[in-house]
């Protein structure tokens, strides 16, 4: 996990006492020492805990200040056999004054000391009858326990030996103000944002912190760590639910349960390399780090060592299988809904722009073209045309089988749209014959010729059809097959008048259509065809069968796409190392019964793959995508953006070389993983 990038972070709510500084720092190493069973790396714990928040005036008695201090030492003395570095919450005096802060210790040393910036002074809050504001503070120290540290807002923590492992903190409300201090510590080099909090519970304020730690995480690309006050806090006038959060570039990562009796840890491993990797990706961020007057210039860096766990400590995170595919429960319909309308809207104002009388698609009985149809019907549904605005051409080959040439007749009579049929193999002999190809001399060759004499043809067929019908030509491969370059050049299914399915990887053709089967999207008739054609083997269909009825199997070939676009998610979004995307990917895929599969997905269709089928279809993947396909990507024609994941036009997310090497990738990964 640590070679890849990842560090191990924890929230803690610790069972406290109201007041009782000697319960509240044992009930802090406890944690913090079963935190060090569970190889974490950085633990969070609540707000002012060694005292406890609510504990009013009672922050001004001297007692109180210096049992807080003297608890603080011990906590430093006992860290020095533990791994994780502890983020404690406490009170501490400075030039005769009293600091709300938040204290990194690790290994035994106090490494610095930060102090909250803004102070509540509204509603249930009176925090600046107690607590100076720190948000001026600035390259100075604070003695603690007879030693000098680091002490300001102007504090970046950083790993010399997880590399991006670097942390900022702020203090609760810092986080609701309107210019956290955060945001300048992410834009100093922080990758995680950690938040001491106290932050009492009332209705809808759990749903306010997540909002503000996503949004906040999202915004400065990064990870943010936010843990709250739980049981044992006092209930005088409040009360308190012990919420801890971790989110990652706007995704949540792990949530602790509320309003637990006992103690709270939330665990989650951050992808601080990914952090690092999007960074360099967003020229806005730096835009930003520059209007802001370089904070990694001006802010200090506090270095530590730490003895993090070494060897196979497993995965804590979400690792999504299908990374294309909505999986946010709650949004289904809504994700899904967005997804094909996306592809519906840029159908439609390109029909709108060319002013077409009819638009005409091959229908293969595949998903793809089986996809693309049913978009062009709801774009002729939207704009107030008949379905048989489309012309819809099957076009049987040599190796085209019965099964998907009665789905492609269902489909187009199902759908409503003006249907026909043109058998290309007579033109396909002809040009065999004049090209001197062994098959015409009755030689069962199946070479790629072979094949894209059908491909080609077919696809000159479509575009004399759309010149005589004044329409144009709807494209129908997916996003998987460009990566791929599993598609016929030029005069083949890489080209049309407009590729509507080129931003959808083939996992998500799948999902929406078994979205629109199971939905209200279509007929009951359409919606049988459709299910029918999720569950035909996928195929080009372009070689005869052999002679024990095998037929030709694209992912036979390729690999299965759900592995590709896996892959594929994790290079173009992401750029991460080949060794990393497989690890990502054993994780994901190693075991059918863990995790969590897209809602509504067939159980007989819940595969797994060990790390050496992983290994070998991500090295074909490298080789596909970085040495062999570029060419056929950089000529693709337009064709809408759906997925955050990212799109392979040369006018949009992804530019790259036609003759770049792939050496670079399969070097990395033979070295990491042999």
């Amino acid at each position: 996990m640590h070679e890849h990038g990842f560090v191990r972070v924890a929230t803690s709510t610790p069972q406290v006492r109201t007041a009782d500084v000697a319960f509240n720092r044992d009930a802090v190493l406890a944690e913090a020492r079963r935190a060090h069973e569970a190889h974490v790396d950085l633990l969070v714990f609540p707000e002012l805990c060694l005292s406890s928040y609510a504990i009013d005036d009672l922050h001004l008695q001297g007692a109180m200040i210096e049992a807080v201090e003297a608890a603080v030492g011990e906590i430093v003395k006992a860290s020095a056999d533990l791994s994780p570095v502890l983020l404690v919450g406490a009170a501490l005096m400075h030039k005769g004054r009293l600091y709300n802060c938040a204290l990194a210790i690790a290994h035994g040393k106090l490494l610095g000391v930060v102090p909250k910036s803004y102070l509540p002074n509204y509603r249930e809050f009176y925090e600046k009858r107690w607590f100076a504001s720190g948000k001026s503070l600035r390259g100075e120290t604070i003695r603690v326990n007879g030693h000098d540290v680091p002490f300001g807002t102007d504090l970046v923590f950083a790993s010399e030996v997880l590399p991006h492992f670097r942390f900022f903190i702020e203090i609760c409300e810092d986080f609701w103000a309107a210019t956290p201090p955060s945001s300048l510590g992410a834009l100093a080099g922080a990758t995680i944002l950690c938040n001491l909090s106290a932050s009492n519970i009332v209705i809808g304020k759990s749903d306010e912190r997540h909002m503000l730690c996503r949004s906040q995480s999202a915004r400065t690309a990064s990870a943010y760590v936010y843990c709250a006050a739980g049981h044992g806090e006092s209930t005088t006038d409040l009360a308190w639910d012990g919420q801890g959060v971790i989110y990652e570039l706007g995704d949540l990562l792990a949530e602790s349960e509320r309003f637990s009796l006992h103690p709270e840890q939330c665990v989650a491993d951050i992808d601080c390399e990914r952090i690092v990797m999007d960074r360099l990706r967003i020229p806005t961020y730096n835009d930003a780090a520059e209007a802001a007057g370089r904070p990694e210039e001006t802010f200090r860096t506090v270095a530590f060592r730490h003895a993090p766990h070494g060897g196979a400590i497993g995965l804590i995170r979400p690792v999504s299988r299908f990374p294309f595919v909505p999986d946010r429960a709650d949004r289904l319909d809504a994700d899904c809904y967005e997804a094909f309308n996306i592809q519906v809207d840029g159908l439609m104002r390109r029909l709108e722009s060319t002013h077409s009388q009819s638009m005409v698609i091959g229908v293969s009985g595949g998903l793809d073209s089986t996809h693309a149809l049913i978009v062009a019907a709801k774009a002729c549904d939207r704009l107030g045309l008949p379905r048989s605005f489309i012309r819809g051409y099957t076009m049987p080959g040599f190796a085209t089988s019965e099964g998907t040439r009665s789905n492609a007749w269902k489909l187009m009579e199902a759908v409503g749209i003006t249907a026909e049929e043109i058998d290309i193999r007579p033109a396909a002999t002809r040009m065999l014959e004049d090209i001197g190809h062994a098959f015409a001399g009755g030689e069962p060759v199946y070479d790629v010729t072979f094949e894209n004499v059908q491909a080609g043809l077919r696809t000159d067929y479509l575009f004399r059809l759309a010149s005589q019908h004044h329409g144009f030509v709807i494209g129908t491969g997916d996003l998987s097959e460009l990566a791929l370059g599993w598609c016929t050049y030029g005069v083949g299914d890489q080209m049309s008048h407009y590729a509507v399915n080129s931003g959808v990887p083939k996992t998500l053709i799948q999902y929406l259509i078994r979205w629109c089967a199971r939905g209200d999207q279509f007929d009951d008739e359409t919606d049988a065809v459709l299910l029918a054609i999720l569950d035909t083997e996928i195929s080009p269909e372009l070689v005869p069968a052999g002679e024990d009825g095998e037929i030709q199997s694209t992912e036979a070939k390729i690999g299965p796409y759900e592995l590709n676009d896996f892959f594929l998610h994790h290079v173009m979004r992401f750029g991460q190392k080949p060794s990393k995307v497989a690890f990502l990917a054993w994780h994901a895929w190693k075991q059918a019964s863990a995790g969590t599969w897209p809602a509504g997905f067939p159980d007989s269709r819940k595969n797994e793959y060990d790390l050496a089928a992983v290994r070998m279809w991500l090295e074909k993947f490298l080789q596909r995508f970085f040495a062999f396909s570029q060419f056929k990507r950089s000529a693709i024609p337009n064709g809408p953006k759906v997925s955050s994941g990212g799109a392979l036009s040369p006018r949009g997310d992804w530019r790259a070389p036609s003759d770049a090497s792939a050496a670079v990738w399969l070097a990395e990964l033979d070295a990491r993983m042999p």
